[in-house]
């Protein structure tokens, strides 16, 4: 059903005491939203939310969502809609009025890679993401381990199939990513569920420039469950550039609490694929046809877009390739000695160099006295001849019983030292070195 602004407004003032409405502006409708939505100035130049839900199904979900909304406002760095009133609806339910929530929706096409608003987006998903699935519980909302998880999205798949729209290899590529248990390895954990740009909200010190900007609210919990946190990151990985989602994932990394598992991003571009199916069975329980049609061919040009560069069962390659969950120092450059400006040995990363070890004092006497008791050496010949060649072993190469005597002296120093060496290698103890490294807990 289609509401009048008009209708709306009125909504608005029944809904809350001392709301006098003087100009409304209502959202177009299109026949897969689940409200009307309008935007409501009263008489003080005060700004409202109204939202009316169109199904009972859409109804319900409103009623959770408020729950959650009342327990999430008090434990996230930025805002989320908070009713004010509601008024009963003819049809039966409720429409909400919300204070209106200023700021500017994102485009993640144009978000900015670096220090600014792409860090911030990650700071944010973090702390959503580091609440309490308590939270959600007590607010009657779903909860998924991965494995129900994986096997939701299998039967969601197998519908889709029925359809006989989708490409036989992408629903082939689909379901082995589904069946691949390796890949759904996670923590259930609460989400948002359907995060795009609209629904963040950003203010800025300065319009002009990206990194002043500050995530201001997050709007839009009706799909809010514990489950995957790649949920969250797919319509991400979908329309920003990898820098972006390097940097919106480095911040991210750095405030959770439980460091993001190695696939997060290979299902989030898994789960903006299959995002697709799930409006295509929309679209066909409501038999739209132009709206299947149009699913149709973008699942057809999405079949062309995988199979272009990557083998059509390579699904893991979906990612962003490299991901850097956690970025390591470079190593530092060689040294540079001032008095001759040569290189000094390079130093292992976070080496640092060492005093020259000095010689035991009885060490010294000893030498001296045997340099003493040594007889004198004849003086090297200052211009040797230009046709005798050191191979490096002390021996005449022209000599060839010295150079036999010398290869047979250097076999056997050889052969002692893998000997020694070996022995050295079963006595030593192994040692157990992680590569994890300490992550900052969120507070």
């Amino acid at each position: 059903m289609d509401r009048s602004p008009a209708f709306l407004a009125a909504l608005a003032s029944a809904a809350v005491s001392g709301l006098d409405p003087v100009s409304v502006e209502a959202l177009p409708s299109t026949p897969d939203q689940s409200f009307d939505v309008a935007f409501v100035q009263d008489a003080e130049h005060r700004r409202w939310v109204v939202r009316a839900p169109r199904t009972d199904v859409a109804g319900a979900e409103m009623d959770r969502t408020v729950g959650l909304l009342a327990l999430l406002g008090r434990r996230l760095p930025f805002a989320v809609p908070a009713p004010r009133g509601f008024v009963a609806l003819a049809e039966g339910g409720r429409a909400a009025v919300y204070p209106y929530l200023p700021g500017h929706q994102l485009d993640f096409s144009e978000l900015p890679a670096g220090p600014g608003l792409a860090a911030e987006l990650g700071r944010a998903l973090a702390a959503l993401h580091n609440t309490d699935a308590a939270v959600y519980e007590e607010a009657g909302l779903p909860s998924y381990d991965a494995d129900a998880y994986r096997s939701r999205r299998l039967a969601e798949l197998d519908r889709a199939a029925e359809s006989g729209r989708v490409p036989t290899t992408l629903l082939a590529r689909w379901e082995s990513a589904l069946e691949d248990v390796s890949l759904w390895r996670f923590a259930p954990t609460p989400t948002h569920g359907d995060l795009t740009g609209d629904q963040v909200l950003a203010v800025f010190t300065d319009d002009a420039d990206a990194s002043t900007g500050k995530i201001r609210a997050v709007t839009g919990w009706e799909d809010a469950k514990v489950a995957d946190p790649a949920d969250d990151f797919a319509a991400l990985v979908a329309d920003a550039r990898p820098e972006a989602v390097e940097t919106v994932l480095e911040a991210y990394s750095h405030q959770r609490v439980e460091r993001p598992d190695a696939n997060l991003l290979v299902r989030a571009r898994l789960v903006a694929e299959l995002g697709l199916l799930g409006t295509l069975m929309t679209a066909l329980t409501r038999k739209d046809t132009g709206a299947v049609e149009v699913l149709t061919t973008q699942l057809r040009r999405l079949d062309d877009a995988v199979h272009a560069d990557e083998d059509e069962d390579d699904y893991r390659r979906t990612s962003l390739s490299p991901v850097v969950l956690r970025p390591r120092p470079s190593p530092p450059p060689p040294l540079v000695d001032d008095d001759d400006d040569e290189d000094l040995p390079s130093l292992p990363n976070d080496a640092t160099p060492q005093p020259e070890p000095q010689p035991d004092a009885e060490v010294e006497d000893e030498v001296e006295e045997w340099l003493r008791a040594a007889p004198a050496e004849p003086a090297a010949d200052p211009e040797p001849d230009d046709d005798w060649l050191d191979d490096g072993r002390g021996a005449d190469t022209h000599d060839p019983v010295a150079a036999a005597e010398s290869d047979a002296l250097a076999a056997e120093i050889e052969a002692g030292a893998v000997e020694s060496f070996e022995q050295d290698e079963q006595d030593e103890p192994a040692q157990d070195v992680s590569e994890d490294e300490p992550r900052p807990a969120h507070g």
